[in-house]
């Protein structure tokens, strides 16, 4: 077993990462500090590895512990939702001391925290990620929320976990397609700040779509330990932080405008970046073989790597703009000065934006 921690000060927490670890009796017992817990999971994880979370928490026979599935999908990361999870705790008489337990993806961990955030005003939670997008970035750092119709992740909060408990096992039970979009999350931590990383993508992405168990443990170690880094800098997203944004401007629009579920958070974000590339190559930032270099791997990872047709320039504007990251009326980028070297840019060129939003089936094509 790995163990990386996030340095917040009091609010610091370990990350474990390896295999089986959901199976261990007592590893997340010491995080615990209460004697009650709800461990909320979905309809998709909870036939696979339930049992085996309840089993591991139950073990040492101090524990009291509920658990509760929701419906899985993007498209019910709502309020409507959180009301659910609400409704549990208070049914069954859970106090502040309880502790839940995130078992799932990034949907799961995002309502699950917002959810432990504002519960009496704040209980301790635990994140327990299934996917590898959610065990490379979503489930470290704190973001936790939910969706409204006019943008995603708008009504949230920063609220640390006391643990990230990665079984990198569960991952191969993942559909192709999540594994796919997992990577996109992976690549985005080469291309915004790490090159050698990149590099090292380059010659793997195969064998990781392929689930080799050992280069899985690599790349989210790696990844853990960029966003740990990036978070103990800045925890609420006051600078470098949106760096992690890399790709997710123009991917949430994309998410708003297909209907949340339908593309993937993963496939819209990898889409993002390869604008991001493209807008970063019409500045001048970046050359056309890096636009290309970073277009090819994101294919390679069997990722979508242009817009939907279906989506004009003028409705991801519209998406953009009330996006979290617009400030004083100006949509910010996360852009690429070099592969492996991100910046914040909010200053661009309408008429360069504009190209990269009507390019279509020429994005990025040198």
């Amino acid at each position: 077993m790995l163990k990386l921690d996030v340095e917040l000060g009091e609010r610091s927490y370990p990350i474990l990462i390896g295999p089986g670890l959901l199976a261990q009796p007592g590893l997340l017992e010491p995080h615990i500090k209460g004697s009650r817990v709800l461990v909320v999971t979905n309809d998709v994880v909870a036939p696979l590895y339930l049992d085996t979370l309840l089993t591991s928490l139950q073990a040492g026979g101090n524990l009291q512990v509920d658990s509760l599935v929701l419906p899985d999908g993007e498209h019910t990361k709502t309020l409507a939702t959180l009301q659910l999870i609400y409704d549990e705790l208070l049914s069954q008489r859970h106090d502040r001391s309880t502790t839940l337990i995130a078992l799932g993806g990034g949907v799961t961990g995002d309502i699950t925290g917002f959810a432990a955030a504002t519960y009496q005003r704040g209980v301790n939670f635990i994140q327990v990620p299934t996917t590898l997008l959610s065990q490379v970035d979503s489930s470290v750092g704190g973001k936790t929320g939910v969706n409204h119709p006019l943008g995603k992740n708008m009504i949230g909060a920063f609220y640390q976990p006391q643990c990230v408990l990665a079984d990198i096992a569960v991952l191969s039970s993942l559909p192709v397609r999540e594994l796919q979009a997992g990577l996109a999350e992976v690549i985005k931590y080469g291309l915004l700040g790490n090159h050698a990383f990149l590099v090292w993508l380059e010659q793997h992405v195969e064998a990781l779509l392929a689930g080799d168990a050992d280069l899985l443990t690599q790349a989210v170690k790696i990844c853990c330990e960029e966003k740990a880094r990036i978070v103990a800098a800045d925890e609420r997203e006051g600078g470098q932080r949106a760096l992690l944004n890399l790709g997710h401007t123009f991917g949430h629009a994309i998410e708003s405008a297909m209907g949340y579920g339908n593309w993937l958070h993963g496939e819209a974000v990898a889409t993002g970046m390869v604008m991001a590339a493209d807008l970063s190559w019409r500045l001048g930032w970046i050359s056309a073989e890096d636009a290309a270099r970073s277009r090819a791997l994101i294919a390679r990872a069997g990722l979508p790597v242009r817009p939907p047709p279906q989506i004009t320039a003028e409705q991801f504007m519209s998406l953009m703009s009330v996006d979290k990251k617009v400030q004083s009326g100006k949509i910010r980028f996360i852009l690429l000065r070099g592969l492996g070297d991100a910046v914040i840019e909010s200053d661009i060129d309408p008429a360069m934006l504009q190209q990269t939003l009507t390019a279509g089936e020429t994005l990025c094509r040198s």
